[in-house]
């Protein structure tokens, strides 16, 4: 009888939801390594703007990339709250992604994810792949791989 209920049982995936701006978003936790507290970010010459630099990782150089920048929402403004979420990809490595603040982790199935979202004209849709329904709470989706393909790794 088990078996039956499993196989009805939709899939869900976790996902951390993070604060940038006004807006809440969710990262899958499986490509979340390590939230830490902001620490000195070290310039690169040369980085794109939306990379601010590198941290020491407990002995690792890992590149820091601001979500800010990136999606075009204005400068970083660092308070008590501001973490970097240290992510695991399988091509860069170790990536780190500023963000205002960690607020929780849900769980969600697919049902529970509006796959349309993708299909906007927004400005930063194509780093979001569906918009999950927490409560009354939207949350957008990162797609991890399109926001941080550009980071490099030197």
């Amino acid at each position: 009888m088990a078996n039956e209920i499993d196989m009805t049982e939709e899939e869900k995936i976790q996902y951390i939801v993070v604060k940038i701006g006004s807006e809440q978003y969710g990262i899958d936790i499986s490509y979340v390594d390590n939230i830490v507290r902001m620490q000195k970010i070290t310039r690169v010459p040369k980085a794109p703007s939306y990379y601010p630099g590198i941290i020491n990782l407990r002995g690792e150089v890992v590149p820091v990339m601001s979500a800010h920048l990136k999606m075009g929402l204005g400068d970083d403004v660092e308070t008590n709250k501001s973490r970097i979420i240290i992510l695991k990809l399988e091509q860069q490595g170790l990536v780190g992604m500023v963000v205002d603040e960690v607020k929780e982790v849900i769980t969600l199935g697919e049902s529970e994810i509006d796959r349309s979202a993708q299909n906007s004209k927004n400005r930063d849709s194509t780093y979001i792949n569906g918009i999950g329904k927490n409560g009354d709470d939207l949350i957008s989706i990162f797609e991890i791989n399109a926001i941080v393909d550009e980071v490099a790794v030197s």
